[in-house]
Parts: C-alpha cells; structure tokens; sequence
C-alpha cells in the first residue's frame, strides 16, 4: 500500500505577488558545464560540458554512463570550447541537432550531427556547416537557438581582446560582433533567410543583426516569440536586450555604447538607429558579467511573465518584468552558488540553473515554505486506504479546481472541486513528490506539496 504524506507546512497563499527565486540541487557530477536544452517534446534534459561531451540527464535525475556526443580537438581556453547545442525542430524525424565549439585554431565552428539509432547516443562524425575566424581566445559567443520561423540563430562575439581593437562587432563584412540567422533546411552547406538584411547588397548574408560585444546566452520566449539577449559588458555595464518576433537588422551599439552610455566618442553614426537594452546594471556589488536566461513559463505562478537571468560573479540570480513596462531588476542573493554558467528550460517551461563547479539546480518559489494557506479552518490531508486526498475548507470559493504537477512541473492530474469535502484521487500516482495546486472560484491559489511513498 502506497503511503501518502502532505507537508501542510507548506502550503501559500499567492496574493501578495512578493517575490524571490529559489533553488534546489538537482544533480551535481558535471564538468563545466555550459548549456542545458531539450528536444521538441522531450523529457530529458542534454548538458553541454565546456570540455566536448554532452551528457543525457534524466527526469529522475539520473544521468547517463554513456555521453551522448564527445567532440575532441578543440581549443581549451577559459572562453573557448563546446559552448552550445540546438536540436532540430523536427528532431524527432530527422535526428539532427546542431553545436557551436571552437577547434583548435580557435575558430568557431558551427556543425551538425545526428542521432544514432539508439536514441540516447549520437553518431560521433559530424558536418561542419560554418566556420569562423577567432584573432583571440575570448569572447566566442556561443549560444544557437532556433526560431519560430525555423532558422537557425547564432551569437557570436566581437572577437576577443579588450575595446573591439578590430572594430569587428560593427563591420557588416564580418561574421563577429553578430547574431546571425541560417537557414539549416536549404541548400549545402545552408541556405540564407530572404529577409536577412544583407541579401543582395553589401554585407554578410548571414547577418541578422550587428553591434554584440559577447552576447552570453540568448533565449526566445516560447509564448510570444521575443529574443532577449544578454550581452556581457566591458568594464561598467551588463545589458538585457529584448526585441519582437518580427524585428530585423538591428544595431545594437557596441563598440559605440556599452549599454546606454557612449563608449568610443565620434563612434555613432548619424542616420543610424541604434537598438538599446530593456535594462542594465552596474558591476557594483561583485556583479561583473551576465548569464542570460528565459522568461519564465512553468507552473510557478508567481514568477509567470519574469525573465530570469543571473551574474556570473555575484551568482545571484535576478530577474525582470518580461512585458518590459519596468526596467528594475529584483535580485536574490544568499543562494549559496558560485559561477552561474547556464539556465535551461525543459519541455514543461521549469527553469534549471548551473554553476561552473558542475551542479545543476531547479528554481523554485521559496516563499511556498513561508507562507501561511490563509484560509480559515483549510485542512488538506490524505487517506493511504483510499489513494485520496481530502481538501475542506469553510471558506474556499467553489467551484475550484485542482492540478497535480510532478516535480519536472509536468502536469499529471486535473480535477474539478465542490462545494464541502472534496476527494482528491492519487490512486495513478506513483511514489514520489508532486506539487498540487488549487485555485478556487474568487481566483484565489494555493500549493501544496505531496510525498507519495
């Protein structure tokens, strides 16, 4: 017989919308790593070690013996190496995903492999599909993300040293300083977007937009389509880029502004229209470099609508309104991680944080342990005979409805409540922990944690 176990402790009410971001440990093991994706419709979790290895990590938290992909040869600086990983958006179909390495001539490169038959371990020969010329070992970028238009975007940085000394990051004839946009579907090696803004006039056809000095991290919200982009500073200023679905040939700024501010005067050119960031911070407090991240949309309502990002150096994690109506930030410190490297997202829209040192953490709304359920006489508790939980309340709203989530944040159960005591059947679930959420008539929430034995 099942056991089930509800800790009432934490029940919350979610009225007050005050907000901090927590973490969990979710697995540790890893070295260095540097990204953490998913494919279309998939569970596990694929962790791009800075190294050469991509490793599966499981649901349950376990993590494969054997890598799914190891690329050698490449170059081992503190900025260089296997930095990122896209999966195809047909990837269940056609197996291909897509990395961004630098080999050993520090070049990047930008190629693609397949899936082998066996679902968990890639073919090891891959086609390189773009390659770059690095002059130094630093700002390499890294990050590929697929669009909702299906092309392929790529970050790269201005190609290294202090200041752009190249004045690569605002020359439309290089590939650095660049989000760049392919089309990974057309003809050998890749085809060019039409409305790539270079197409048939002077300029790079890959170029999608200029002026990046090192943009670590982008992500596109899965809800509405923005690109936010986080570009590291030079020596006073991190910046949040956010820009809509349908932009197109962008300037950014660098080497001419470091944020909002001008950082090469006589630099900015009249009749050019520059793009500046949604936010911005100063590196007081220990802050020094950004890691970008997503807008949060998982099952934790109070951070619904949150870009949540992070410094590599303070390793707080902060976040911002994603409607872009405030530019303040709201950082949470005293989380006790060092290095914040990555953010990833699962199929479920939950948000996972990694540190240098090779852990993996879940964010989590700390406030759930806190709060008191804030209702009078509100009693939530489990009958093992049964497979049920039992809800009552003299006060709820009804009709309300309840949703069960496991601990990915994938939901499992949905039921509608009535008026008195209402049953709650637990009879599918197995062991394990899940957080239920019920929302009453009056739209008032609360959440839950259940422990199934």
């Amino acid at each position: 017989m099942k056991n089930i176990l509800l800790a009432i402790a934490s029940l919350v009410v979610v009225s007050s919308y005050s907000q901090t971001v927590g973490v969990t440990l979710f697995k540790s093991g890893f070295t260095s790593p540097v990204e953490i994706v998913h494919p279309p419709n998939d569970d596990r979790l694929f962790v791009v070690q800075q190294g050469g290895a991509i490793r599966i990590l499981n649901p349950d938290a376990t993590i494969n013996a054997t890598n799914f992909l190891t690329i050698t040869g490449l170059s081992g600086g503190n900025e260089q190496g296997l930095l990122g990983l896209a999966f195809h958006p047909d990837y269940a179909n056609n197996g291909y995903f897509y990395v961004n390495y630098t080999r050993a001539d520090w070049d990047t490169v930008i190629a693609r492999y397949q899936v082998s038959s066996d679902p968990n371990v890639a073919n090891p020969t891959g086609t390189i599909l773009l390659t770059i010329d690095q002059p130094f070992t630093n700002h390499n970028g890294g990050t590929l993300r697929f669009g909702a238009d299906g092309y392929l975007y790529i970050g790269t940085g201005d190609g290294g040293d202090g200041g752009d000394p190249g004045n690569r990051a605002q020359n439309i004839n290089e590939n650095l300083g660049k989000m760049l946009r392919i089309d990974v579907d057309g003809p050998a090696p890749y085809g060019i977007p039409p409305t790539n803004p270079y197409v048939g006039i002077a300029g790079n056809d890959e170029i999608w937009s200029i002026g990046m000095r090192n943009p670590w991290k982008f992500s596109f919200n899965r809800l509405t389509n923005d690109l936010w982009i986080a570009d590291v500073g030079q020596g006073q200023i991190e910046e949040i880029n956010k820009v809509g679905p349908n932009a197109n040939n962008l300037n950014y700024g660098w080497k001419c502004y470091e944020g909002n501010n001008v950082y090469t005067s006589g630099c900015a050119q009249t009749g050019t229209t520059y793009t500046f960031p949604v936010t911005t911070y100063g590196h007081t407090g220990g802050r020094c470099s950004v890691t970008g991240g997503y807008v949060y949309t998982g099952a934790i309502t109070t951070l619904l609508n949150k870009y949540i990002f992070a410094d590599y150096c303070s390793a707080e994690i902060g976040y911002i309104d994603a409607a872009g109506t405030s530019s303040t930030i709201t950082w949470t410190s005293g989380l006790g991680l060092s290095s914040i490297t990555t953010f990833g997202e699962d199929r479920n829209g939950e948000m996972y944080v990694a540190t240098r040192t090779g852990s993996i953490y879940k964010i989590y709304d700390p406030t759930f342990a806190t709060q008191s359920f804030g209702k009078t006489n509100m009693k939530m508790y489990p009958n093992p005979a049964t497979s049920e939980v039992f809800l009552q309340s003299e006060n709820m709203s009804f009709p309300a409805n309840v949703t069960i989530f496991d601990i990915s944040g994938k939901k499992l159960l949905q039921q509608n409540l009535v008026a008195g005591t209402t049953k709650i059947a637990t009879g599918s679930l197995q062991s394990g922990i899940y957080l239920v959420n019920v929302t009453d008539n009056a739209g008032a929430n609360f959440q839950s944690k259940l422990t199934i034995q």
